[in-house]
C-alpha cells in the first residue's frame, strides 16, 4: 500500500482527497493535515511515501512547505495539489523540486495516477500544464513577465488584492499579521512598478490571473 500525507486546509476538500486515496485499492492516508506546520510536522512522525501538499494554506505555505520537506526528508516525493493553474505557481513548485503538479479541478480524475506515478519515482503534470509549460519554453526566458519576479505567496497576496479582499481579510485567511500583508503589498507595487490596489487589480485582470 502507498501510504499518502494528504495536506489541504479546507476540511470539505481534503475529505474528498482521503476518499479518492481510499478508494484506490493500493493507498492508504497515512496523515492529514490541516496547515504548513502540522505538514511538516506529520511527514517527521508517518514518513509517508507520497506527500500531497495544497500550496495555499495558513502558515508556512506550499512551497515553503515542500522546501523544509526536501531539506529534511528529500526520500518523500511531494505532489502538489491546488487551485493554482498559473504558470508561475507551476515553475516555482517544479524549481523547488515537487514531482508532480496537478490543479484541484483536475484532482478527482488525475490524482490517483498521480500519486502512483510520482511514488515510482517518475514526474506528473496534467496535460494542460504540460502544454502550458511548452509554451513557456518556446518564448524563451526573455518572454517572462515581471509575475517571474514574485514569490508564490506574493502571487497569492496578488490575486487577493486584485480580488478587493482587505489586508486584514487577507491577513486572517493566512493566519499571519497585517503588518506583513502591509509588507507583502509595497513589496508588489515596487516590483510591479504599480500604485495603489486598482493598479493591481487590472494587473492582475491583463495578465489573466482574474476574471474582469
Amino acid at each position: 500500500m502507498i501510504r499518502v500525507l494528504l495536506a489541504d486546509d479546507h476540511s470539505i476538500v481534503r475529505g474528498g482527497l482521503v476518499r479518492i486515496v481510499e478508494e484506490s485499492g493500493d493507498m492508504t492516508v497515512a496523515a492529514e493535515a490541516a496547515d504548513g506546520r502540522e505538514a511538516i510536522r506529520k511527514a517527521g512522525e508517518s514518513r509517508p511515501d507520497v506527500a500531497v501538499i495544497d500550496i495555499s494554506m495558513p502558515g508556512p505555505d506550499g512551497l515553503e512547505v515542500l522546501s523544509q520537506l526536501r531539506a529534511y526528508y528529500p526520500e518523500i516525493p511531494v505532489l502538489m495539489l491546488t487551485m493554482h493553474g498559473e504558470e508561475q505557481y507551476v515553475v516555482k513548485a517544479l524549481e523547488a523540486g515537487a514531482m508532480g503538479y496537478v490543479t484541484k479541478k483536475a484532482a478527482p480524475e488525475q490524482l490517483v495516477t498521480a500519486i502512483r506515478k510520482v511514488h515510482s519515482g517518475s514526474r506528473y503534470l496534467t496535460p494542460e500544464i504540460s502544454e502550458m509549460l511548452a509554451d513557456r519554453l518556446a518564448r524563451g526566458a526573455k518572454g517572462g513577465s515581471l509575475l517571474d519576479t514574485l514569490s508564490a505567496r506574493e502571487l497569492q497576496v496578488l490575486k487577493l488584492l486584485a480580488q478587493g479582499n482587505t489586508n486584514r481579510e487577507i491577513a486572517s485567511m493566512y493566519n499571519i499579521s497585517i503588518k506583513t500583508v502591509d509588507t507583502y503589498r509595497f513589496r508588489l507595487l515596487k516590483k510591479l512598478n504599480l500604485r495603489n490596489n486598482a493598479e493591481i487589480s487590472r494587473f492582475a485582470i491583463q495578465n489573466r490571473l482574474i476574471e474582469a
